[in-house]
């Protein structure tokens, strides 16, 4: 696996650290949105869009980017705040979002937004998507990776294990998912509502390559996502233990931050608490 030096190590943390604060800053704006997925996968975010995926943001539509499908839609604030940092758009568009006619829908839109891969809303879509994807990179003979994020509840949905069989039946090694798996979903904990143990052992029976992470540990992500380019004739996910609402301590594991705005007094302790590191 790759080398990764502690200044790169620092600069994708402190990279996920402002990635947070966007998502805080623009969620409270909207009065509306989804914070708590959008907070735990920052770190994973971070390490594909500043360092891992193959991108240019001059050219959106270059044929040999690499493709990331946010299939937990609602996690959006998190990916425009990506794509702004990493230069797809200006940061004054960031205030817009979830307003009527902006290009920042509540849900990504490939039609809308510069950078979007695929138009999200209904869950359970992504991977089938990113399985046509990366089956078409190999009819091309291009040399593009496919990345799918996933949230847990998400993985709830049959078509998810439809496209898993799929993805192993060609071999899709070109293919990779992401699990960020935070225990938390809309209406409660995922271990109660339905409980996806043994996880692990699922996906290895559908015929992936898996690696189980510390998703808020960067240098593991960073090797994971490595590893994952070195697997050859199986799909490889990677199954990240998340914190919901990571960073801000009223937000951690709180299904009640799934879907809500925080007010004034809630948005200056969230931003200060992450500006100061004060949960990780």
């Amino acid at each position: 696996m790759g080398f990764h030096s502690e200044d790169l190590v620092r600069d994708l943390t402190d990279r996920a650290r402002n990635l947070r604060i966007r998502v805080i800053e623009m969620i409270y704006g909207a009065r509306s949105g989804h914070p708590g997925g959008s907070l735990s996968a920052a770190d994973i975010v971070a390490a594909l869009y500043f360092h891992h995926l193959r991108l240019d943001p001059t050219r959106p539509d270059w044929p040999e980017r690499d493709r990331f499908i946010l299939s937990k839609g609602h996690a959006a604030p998190l990916l425009y705040a990506a794509l702004c940092e990493r230069g797809f758009f200006d940061s004054e568009r960031l205030a817009t979002l979830r307003r009527l006619d902006s290009k920042l829908q509540g849900h990504p839109d490939r039609l809308k937004t510069e950078g979007v891969e695929m138009t999200a809303g209904a869950l359970g879509h992504g991977l089938a998507v990113g399985v046509g994807l990366a089956l078409a990179a190999r009819l091309d003979g291009a040399a593009y990776r496919t990345y799918v994020l996933l949230g847990d509840g998400e993985i709830q949905a049959g078509i998810i294990w439809e496209a898993a069989m799929m993805a192993a039946k060609y071999g899709l090694d070109n293919l990779t998912a992401i699990l960020d798996y935070n225990d938390v979903q809309l209406d409660g904990p995922v271990h109660e509502i339905m409980p996806l143990e043994p996880v692990k052992a699922k996906w290895e029976s559908f015929g992936w390559h898996t690696i189980e992470i510390d998703g808020h540990n960067m240098r593991r992500i960073l090797e994971a996502l490595d590893e994952a380019t070195h697997v050859h004739a199986r799909p490889t996910v990677i199954i990240a233990h998340t914190v919901k609402g990571k960073g801000v301590s009223f937000m951690e594991n709180k299904s009640t931050w799934h879907g809500r705005a925080p007010g004034e007094e809630e948005y200056k302790i969230a931003v200060a608490e992450l500006r100061e590191g004060v949960n990780g």
